[in-house]
């Protein structure tokens, strides 16, 4: 029988662009007494990686295009964070009732392309996504590898909605040193019949528990996982790019 555990860890303070995310989060752990073991996942909110990494705009620094100004207009939106959704989008899907489905520079589908108002100390600016998070999950890792010794998997994780379901539920947008899929497909089940199409969607799953570690509201941006260690690997693997669903594979857009 196996067991997963969670645990959000406390003390880590407002970061601002340069900050060392690796040395912050070790200090942390050491003060809480918590191990970053090898088999241990780190998942951390997009938004203090995107902070550190300066993925802030300021909108008074942003011209809306024509294009925004209509869209802003019909969406009863701000145009120039509108403008701000256009540039961090590859695609504009659809746009209603006050959401603008996108997709991103990086092959995400999500509303707004993930730009956020939330968690940002200043109501004039906004949070985009990092510009790589699979390389930022890849360079956490290899910074905490060098302050602590140990490998653990690093998760870059953000709240998407989901078709047909209200709520949102965190995935992982970048993941290094943790398998984000397990295929299971041609293995059978406990009755024996062949599986076709079961595919777990391993650094989802783990995201998704450690948003439920956490409130919105506890500055708690950072979650340990343990019970993964089948799922943890030596080399950082292909990333969570591997969950992308190609456009031509993609039956509701």
């Amino acid at each position: 029988m196996g067991t997963v555990a969670a645990v959000s860890l406390p003390g880590l303070p407002e970061v601002k662009p340069g900050d060392d995310l690796g040395q912050l989060i070790a200090a942390a752990a050491a003060r809480a007494d918590e191990q970053l073991g090898d088999g241990t996942a780190v998942a951390v909110a997009h938004k203090v990686v995107s902070k550190v990494e300066g993925a802030v705009v300021a909108l008074a620094d942003v011209k809306p295009s024509p294009r925004a100004r209509e869209l802003a207009s019909a969406q009863n939106k701000d145009p120039r964070a509108v403008q701000v959704v256009l540039d961090q989008s590859s695609e504009l899907l659809r746009a209603e009732r006050g959401v603008l489905i996108c997709r991103t520079h990086h092959g995400f589908v999500c509303a707004n392309a993930g730009v956020d108002h939330s968690n940002v100390p200043a109501d004039d600016h906004v949070l985009v996504l990092p510009r790589d998070p699979d390389e930022s999950a890849r360079q956490l890792r290899a910074r905490l590898r060098e302050l602590t010794g140990a490998r653990p998997a690093v998760l870059v994780c953000d709240s998407f909605g989901r078709a047909w379901r209200h709520g949102q539920c965190d995935v992982a947008l970048g993941c290094a040193g943790l398998r984000p899929l397990d295929d299971w497909r041609g293995r059978r089940d406990s009755a024996g019949r062949e599986l076709t199409a079961t595919w777990l969607a391993v650094a989802d799953a783990a995201a998704a528990v450690a948003d439920l570690t956490r409130r919105k509201d506890s500055r708690e941006p950072v979650v340990l996982i343990r019970g993964l260690e089948r799922h943890v690997t030596e080399a950082d693997g292909p990333g969570a790019v591997a969950l992308l669903r190609p456009p031509d594979e993609d039956l509701f857009i």
